[in-house]
C-alpha cells in the first residue's frame, strides 16, 4: 500500500492503517523521542502521546513537504510538551556570554554509543537545547520558541552542555591513556 493510500485509510480511522503506519515509523520517532526524554519509559510515553496526535490530527497533513518530517516534528513537539509543562524544569540562567567550546573527537577514540550516553547524561535544558540546535538544525530563536527560554538562555544552555561534554570526554580520553601506559 502506498503511503498516500495508508494517509488515507487512517484519515477514515481504519485501524489495519493506524497500525501499518506505526509499525512504518515508530522505531525512528522513538529515537526522536529518546533525545528528548529523561529515560526509556518516558520515551516511550512520549512516543505514545505523539502517534494519538498523529490520528488525530492525520487529517491535517496537506502533503506539503514529507510526511515523515511532519511526523518528526509531532514527536519532537510533543516531547518537549512535557517539558513545558512541567513547573521548574528550566531554571532562569545568568545569560552571561559563555566562549564557544569545541571538542576534538576524531581520532576514533570515542565511541557514538559514548557520546549517546553522555549526551542523555545532561541536565534536562542543557540535553534538550543541545538536541535541537546540534543534532536537529534548530535555530536559538525557534529554540526559545519551543521551549520557553530567551534565545539568550538557549545560547548560554548550550555551551554550558558543550562544556560539560567536552570534560567529559576528556576524562574518558585520560583514562584511556593512563590504562594503556
Amino acid at each position: 500500500m502506498s503511503l498516500d493510500q495508508l494517509i488515507n485509510n487512517c484519515i477514515k480511522q481504519d485501524a489495519k492503517a493506524q497500525s501499518q503506519l506505526y509499525k512504518q515509523f515508530a522505531s525512528k520517532l522513538f529515537s526522536l523521542c529518546l533525545k528528548y526524554s529523561k529515560n526509556y519509559a518516558e520515551a516511550e510515553d512520549n512516543l505514545h502521546d505523539a502517534f494519538i496526535t498523529v490520528f488525530s490530527k492525520i487529517d491535517q497533513y496537506n502533503n506539503k513537504g514529507s510526511f515523515e518530517g511532519w511526523l518528526k516534528r509531532i514527536a519532537i513537539n510533543t516531547s518537549l510538551q512535557r517539558y513545558r509543562d512541567s513547573a521548574g524544569v528550566f531554571d532562569i540562567v545568568n545569560e552571561e556570554r559563555i566562549e564557544d567550546v569545541s571538542v576534538d573527537i576524531n581520532d576514533g577514540d570515542v565511541s557514538i554509543d559514548f557520546l549517546l550516553q553522555i549526551i542523555q547524561e545532561l541536565p534536562d535544558r542543557y540535553r534538550l537545547v543541545f538536541n535541537l540546535y546540534v543534532l536537529d538544525g534548530y535555530s536559538h530563536v525557534e529554540i526559545s520558541e519551543l521551549i520557553n527560554i530567551s534565545t539568550g538562555t538557549s545560547k548560554s544552555n548550550l555551551a554550558r552542555a558543550r562544556m560539560i561534554l567536552k570534560e567529559k570526554i576528556e576524562d574518558y580520553k585520560a583514562n584511556l591513556n593512563s590504562r594503556s601506559i
